[in-house]
């Protein structure tokens, strides 16, 4: 089998395709294994679809499903169009959490992610206001003044209690810095594209940034998120690490 291993800010990925569609959950946990395998936080296999261009199964690190991420969304789009699965720069491709539209231009890829649904307004729990929104997957976010109050073991146990992933941001001078624990990582990951997709949307709601803002993450990457009527429209580059037969 040939695999390509592509990084988007600091996510990182294995992906192929295949006309099978099955459970590639052990593959996931033999090619992301960081000393035994490949190495990445989640597993991509690309298959045929009939309501879209093709349809992704996606596995995190430990072999769990996942209906969506927002760095993958990215990284897929550059490997089908480099792989000639799509015949054109834009393309559509369904997802556990729906269909996802995106365009490549070089190794720049803005992908349209799925409607954000509000799962629980604001609320108090352990010295913070959270706020709870399904981007794809479902993300705590908290608004702190210093990214140094993220907690690994506060983080662990709010994943648990509300089953997200969950998010610290920083705003300042309208620019968001994020820090988030993901579901399947179990632990911080470099970026969350479907996280700070959420950070985004929460400081929007509240005034802190415009429609346009750029975003980092702990890899100090920037991407840019917009609004535009309700849709969010994620962007930044990719990098296609290396591709391997094994």
């Amino acid at each position: 089998m040939t695999y390509t291993k592509y990084s988007a800010s600091g996510n990182d990925f294995v992906i192929f395709h295949s006309f099978i569609e099955k459970d590639y959950s052990n593959d996931a946990i033999k090619l992301c294994n960081r000393t035994e395998g490949i190495g990445a936080d989640g597993l991509v296999v690309l298959v045929p679809s009939n309501e879209a261009d093709f349809k992704w199964l996606f596995y995190n690190s430990d072999g769990s499903y996942a209906a969506m991420c927002g760095n993958a969304t990215r990284a897929v789009s550059h490997y089908a169009l480099n792989n000639g699965l799509v015949s054109s720069n834009e393309m559509r491709f369904l997802t556990g959490a729906g269909i996802i539209k995106s365009s490549v231009e070089n190794d720049i890829v803005e992908t349209q992610l799925t409607a954000p649904k509000v799962i629980k307004e604001e609320f108090k729990q352990d010295g913070f206001t959270w706020y709870l929104v399904d981007t794809g997957v479902p993300h705590l976010v908290t608004i702190v003044e210093d990214l140094e109050l993220y907690n690994h073991e506060l983080s662990s146990k709010m994943r648990y209690e509300h089953n997200a992933n969950v998010n610290f941001a920083k705003i300042e001078n309208g620019i968001i810095k994020v820090r988030t624990y993901e579901r399947g990582v179990e632990g911080e990951t470099l970026a969350c594209g479907t996280g700070m997709a959420a950070c985004f949307l929460r400081a929007s709601n509240l005034g802190l940034v415009k429609d346009n803002a750029f975003v980092y993450p702990k890899s100090g990457e920037e991407l840019t998120l917009s609004l535009k009527n309700g849709t969010i429209y994620f962007k930044g580059a990719v990098k296609k690490v290396f591709t391997t037969t094994i």
